[in-house]
């Protein structure tokens, strides 16, 4: 029977993860601000009434930072963690700043292309995997996974209330200053990466074709394509559909974030503490399909669409959780800056398809062709999940 001290996270590993999830949040706050709003801004800028110019607004930073992605994980294995997240950082609050002073929808794509080039997401997770041991890496993965969660939920109630304030150009000055103040974290909190041992080279391709790993990379396109097409739709829903203010949107958000998170905790304990993964992660998904269709047939009411969000947000927090565990799992020792580079490049791709293409569908097909597609995508990681097998925890 182990100890309980070999059982336990140090203080270090927690220390670790609770930085790197604090550095992870401030980066992913400075974008999730941007979606609840952004589609009811844009019409102000030159350009901004083509609503496929704001869904290519919306994912344009996926775009660079699918191609980004892998690098950066590869030059994060051969140069080291923390310069490679600072070069990232510093891009991203680049783009931020550009962003802020546009005048046109087409500049403010350049900002968010510029945002994009700052893919520090593998680095910060291979990291994360440097710093905790074996048996207690699925737990700095999911506090990771769930300050994700954490950061979209508060973007959805605090970006109604700073649009109201300071104008989206205040938001996009508010994001390059929480990219700026997670370099300071990274070096005054997070601990120094230990020395890297000399392991055999893991063939890129070989991790590429893994069909595990395969699996789950398909999952979180799938996921962030979900999520940045249903912000293409859901502000102009709440305003046009639910006869709402933007000032007021924070009034449905709340409840269903707050509501979200009641369920997403046990789900979570269930999974990683109770042996439940497989029937959680499955069950997650078939939630968000559920969810498409909802939006797809029966959001023509307040009521309806703010029932749907929360179902939304259960299921999203839920998978951004999981989804890193187990990555942290499957991800060869050897490649792990390479693995987790594929994994954030597929979520890249996912944001960027999804903000194009939900735009597209949009603007000439409507919203329930938005959820249509969406709905599709979700039944086939529906499918592809059911049939995967999960590993097994590790005590």
């Amino acid at each position: 029977m182990s100890s309980p001290v070999t059982d336990s996270m140090t203080p270090a590993e927690r220390r670790a993860g609770a930085s790197l999830a604090a550095i992870f949040g401030l980066r992913m706050l400075g974008l999730f601000l941007i979606l609840p709003v952004f589609a009811v801004y844009a019409p102000t800028l030159t350009g901004g009434d083509d609503v496929l110019m704001v869904g290519l607004a919306l994912g344009a930073y996926g775009l660079t930072q699918a191609f980004f992605q892998i690098p950066y994980g590869m030059a994060s294995d051969r140069y080291g963690r923390k310069p490679v997240i600072v070069a990232g950082l510093l891009l991203f609050a680049a783009g931020s700043f550009l962003a802020a002073a546009a005048d046109s929808i087409l500049w403010v794509i350049i900002g968010r292309v510029i945002q994009g080039a700052g893919a520090i997401s593998a680095a910060v997770t291979a990291l994360a995997a440097d710093l905790t041991r074996e048996q207690h890496r699925t737990k700095a993965m999911a506090m990771i996974g769930s300050t994700i969660g954490l950061v979209f939920a508060l973007s959805l109630v605090a970006a109604p209330l700073l649009y109201t304030h300071i104008g989206m150009s205040g938001i996009f000055v508010l994001t390059g200053a929480l990219a700026l103040g997670a370099i300071i974290l990274l070096f005054t909190a997070v601990p120094a990466p230990p020395r890297a041992e000399v392991a055999p080279r893991v063939p890129f391709a070989l991790v590429l074709r893994d069909g595990r790993l395969a699996r789950m990379n398909f999952g979180v396109l799938a996921l962030h394509l979900m999520q940045t097409a249903l912000w293409v739709v859901v502000p102009r829903l709440l305003t046009d559909t639910g006869g709402m203010a933007v000032s007021g949107h924070w009034q449905v958000y709340l409840p269903a974030v707050v509501l979200s998170f009641a369920v997403m905790v046990p789900a979570i304990i269930a999974a990683e503490k109770r042996g439940r993964m497989k029937p959680v992660f499955v069950g997650a998904i078939a939630l968000l399909l559920l969810v498409q269709l909802g939006f797809a047939f029966t959001a023509s009411s307040l009521t309806a669409i703010a029932t749907w969000l929360v179902l939304f947000f259960i299921g999203f927090n839920v998978m951004e959780a999981l989804q890193p565990s187990l990555i942290s799992k499957l991800a060869p020792p050897a490649a792990k800056g390479a693995a987790l580079g594929i994994y954030n490049t597929t979520q890249s791709i996912g944001l960027f398809i999804g903000g194009a293409l939900g735009g597209l569908l949009y603007k000439y097909f409507g919203v329930a062709a938005v959820h249509g597609f969406c709905a599709a995508i979700a039944a086939l990681w529906l499918l592809l999940a059911a049939t995967m097998e999960i590993p097994a925890r590790k005590n």
